[in-house]
């Protein structure tokens, strides 16, 4: 039998949003705002003038691959059962997802491989192990006591700014669950990461801004209270290193703060951006200036004609 959709669930379902109109409209992102507040110049080379560089790699094939096998291991468990999930043949899904996605990006560098089919096959191993101590502990994760899946890769699309019409954000959510008798959404970002999260990652703004950004903008499209809505990374670790003293899962969880302090802190942040990159026109007739930092070595412009800065 069908499990019954709350009102909430029915709104968000039928919710349409809005269309960008390219020809008029400039769209952005969380990623685009993540690498104006890293380097406005890098923002400006890639976005604003177009000098597009490969930045595909193995770990991003892997990142797609695992989401969407996550994603739809979700999607069983709750519109079906997690006995039906757990029939699911994770390991072949993922396997064909890789070879799909890698064939994708290899067309994109120009028929040029960036993985060899010894780190390939390391990687789906990783992704086996993953799944498979994902699916043995599914409920210290994923509770259907109350809980709803209201959907994975949900968009977000709103004009964020109060004075251009012309700019609009676009993101899609990983997982958004609800729990009806609460009545709070959870916006859950998946991550994969070689071994998790570190106290430097945990801290870094730049990162939390995603979450925060969609809480807020998840708040205004569909009408929720903001302080019903929580935010969570779930970090996937590819490798695990033994340790005496308890335990290493391959998931680890982190819930950044994100308060009235941290939600003015984000809007800010996004106004700003919209301010200096953009006009009633379109992109804005300025020059971006460069700043210089420690990831300026693997920028795909460092040290090339389009810029000179020097860290």
């Amino acid at each position: 039998m069908k499990k019954k959709l709350p009102p909430l669930l029915k709104e968000i379902k039928s919710r349409q949003l809005p269309q960008i109109d390219y020809a008029t409209q400039k769209s952005i992102s969380y990623s685009q705002l993540s690498m104006f507040n890293e380097c406005p110049k890098k923002w400006s080379l890639q976005y604003k003038e177009g000098h597009k560089q490969f930045t595909s790699s193995i770990h991003t094939v892997f990142g797609t691959a695992l989401h969407e096998v996550l994603q739809s291991y979700l999607t069983t468990m709750y519109e079906k059962s997690g006995a039906e999930a757990d029939r699911l043949n994770t390991s072949e899904m993922l396997q064909d997802i890789l070879r799909e996605e890698y064939k994708k990006q290899y067309k994109a560098n120009n028929n040029q491989h960036f993985s060899e089919p010894g780190e390939l096959g390391e990687f789906f191993e990783d992704g086996v192990a993953i799944m498979r101590e994902f699916t043995k502990d599914k409920t210290k994760y994923f509770s259907k006591r109350g809980w709803h899946l209201v959907g994975v890769e949900l968009p977000l699309i709103l004009n964020p700014s109060t004075k251009l019409y012309n700019v609009m954000f676009q993101g899609y959510l990983d997982i958004v669950m609800y729990h009806e008798p609460t009545n709070k959404i959870k916006i859950i970002d998946i991550k994969t990461s070689k071994s998790g999260w570190s106290k430097r990652e945990k801290s870094d703004e730049n990162k939390q801004f995603q979450l925060i950004l969609y809480k807020k903008y998840f708040a205004e499209i569909y009408n929720h209270p903001i302080e019903n809505i929580d935010i969570e990374f779930m970090i996937v670790k590819r490798k695990l290193y033994e340790s005496e003293d308890f335990v290493i899962k391959r998931v680890q969880l982190y819930k950044p703060a994100s308060g009235k302090v941290k939600l003015n802190k984000v809007s800010k942040s996004i106004d700003s951006f919209i301010e200096q990159a953009f006009d009633r026109n379109g992109y804005k007739d300025v020059e971006h200036i460069p700043t210089p930092h420690k990831n300026c070595n693997w920028c795909p412009f460092h040290k090339t004609h389009l810029c000179s800065a020097t860290f």
